[in-house]
């Protein structure tokens, strides 16, 4: 199938500037496959799994200069010819190995070899790693299926989606027929999710029950590699995070709350912390923190104790909910669950397309999400079915707090109404970069205009 992983990859391999390339990403969201397909570009491939093949580990006690591991990796490989400019190292798993980890720092300064290491957690196991090769790495995220490489493999001609996304650029209206496609394949993606065995297996088969199974699969191993990996004390507090997760959502209020997870204990976060750092850490959650006021930069005034998590895949979120909900979603009744799907699908969108997004919360007020938009700020507001009320959007929009745009992701087409909030389908999310009205070629303030929105149908609001 094909990623966006694989222009990225090709790019690496053709640049002059080229370092050891650190993949990160969740377990099973297709790491290892892209590396496999990848290396058809090479002549000689060698690939090494640490878990499987421990004793591989060997080689990487002593000298690991570039010189010295080469010939004990010949020595011990002879089948493979490694050969400079023609063979594409792997070390997967390198979590196991972590001199493996270590070596990308000399194989950069060299600089005749192409390496790239991956492996399951990394996110957890290095941030404690005092050898981290910082700039000596190209690092890569890995994330499940966006719903762009979905379509691709639902088999969507590429002109309907940049049909569409000229549409989102233009703020004009989708045409109707296109539009119930687009919406179609996303109530599909949000039950299927991105995961790439999922993915392939329903784009064959159209079996929803078989696609749930898997992700059951999924989320399963995800608890064991909590029981593996996490600190000792760590372990049940971070499965019992992760499995909270999804009710924390079903709330109205959608902040995570460190009582939720076991009301049988004063649960506070010095104990869950550092649970909930680890699922972060791994890629299995997004978290999306509070801001005291909503300016950028906003890292600057985040509340780190105040936060919603969401899965990083919205089919595996839902495969942890009664299928009842799932047959809601895919009969387009979006109201269910009170939007906390929804809700999760705009985080996940936000997230692969590179967007930490966070919101802003009083007591007065709370928006779904906040973002950096352009040259300034945008507040998005997601709606499960086609209410239009977005009170604390307008709050935000006022001169008290002065973000400049304001976003709907909702069950409707394009338009912009008599107060200027932009109206989109929900999948628009995914195509976030096509509602920016600069480039970065002029976001510097040079004194070019941004290009011209149309002003699509009249609101409701404004027939009434």
């Amino acid at each position: 199938m094909r990623r966006k992983i694989d222009e990225e990859l090709i790019k690496w391999k053709e640049s002059d500037n080229r370092k050891s390339m650190l993949i990160f990403g969740a377990r099973q969201v297709g790491k290892t496959y892209s590396v496999m397909k990848f290396s058809k570009n090479y002549d000689h491939f060698l690939n090494i799994n640490f878990e499987t093949n421990p004793e591989a580990g060997e080689l990487f006690e002593g000298d690991i200069s570039t010189d010295a591991l080469v010939e004990k990796l010949r020595m011990m490989y002879p089948k493979v010819k490694i050969r400079p400019e023609e063979t594409l190292i792997f070390f997967d798993e390198v979590q196991f190995c972590p001199r493996a980890f270590t070596s990308l720092k000399p194989f950069t300064n060299d600089g005749r070899y192409h390496v790239i290491a991956s492996g399951s957690n990394l996110g957890t196991k290095y941030r404690k790693e005092t050898s981290y090769p910082v700039g000596y790495v190209d690092i890569v995220t890995l994330y499940s299926m966006d719903f762009e490489e979905y379509l691709w493999a639902a088999g969507l001609d590429e002109k309907h989606i940049e049909y569409v996304k000229k549409c989102i650029r233009e703020t004009e209206q989708i045409d109707e027929f296109i539009l119930e496609i687009f919406n179609e394949r996303f109530r599909e993606y949000m039950v299927a999710g991105g995961m790439p065995e999922v993915v392939k297996g329903f784009v064959e088969d159209r079996s929803f029950y078989k696609a749930r199974k898997k992700q059951e699969v999924i989320n399963r191993m995800y608890l064991e590699d909590i029981g593996k990996y996490a600190e000792r004390g760590d372990k049940s507090r971070a499965a019992n995070c992760f499995r909270s997760v999804p009710n924390q959502l079903a709330k109205d209020n959608k902040k995570f709350m460190y009582a939720e997870i076991d009301k049988t204990t004063n649960a506070n976060s010095r104990i869950y912390g550092a649970a909930v750092r680890w699922l972060t850490d791994s890629y299995h959650v997004n978290q999306c923190f509070n801001l005291q006021n909503p300016h950028i930069p906003f890292e600057w005034n985040a509340e780190s104790s105040s936060f919603k998590l969401f899965f990083h895949d919205t089919g595996l979120l839902m495969s942890m909910m009664a299928p009842q909900v799932a047959w809601s979603i895919l009969n387009a009744d979006t109201y269910a669950n009170k939007g906390g799907v929804a809700e999760n699908a705009v985080c996940e969108a936000l997230v692969k397309n590179g967007i930490m997004p966070f919101y802003f919360a009083t007591k007065r007020l709370e928006t779904d999400f906040i973002i950096p938009m352009d040259r300034d700020t945008a507040v998005i507001e997601v709606k499960s079915g086609n209410n239009k009320m977005a009170k604390a959007m307008h709050s935000v929009m006022s001169p008290m707090y002065g973000v400049k745009r304001g976003i709907c992701f909702e069950n409707t087409n394009i338009y912009i109404d008599s107060n200027g909030i932009e109206h989109y389908p929900l999948f628009t999310a995914s195509f976030i970069h096509s509602l920016e009205r600069y480039g970065w070629d002029n976001i510097g303030g040079n004194g070019n205009e941004p290009r011209q929105r149309s002003e699509g149908r009249e609101s409701e609001e404004k027939k009434e």
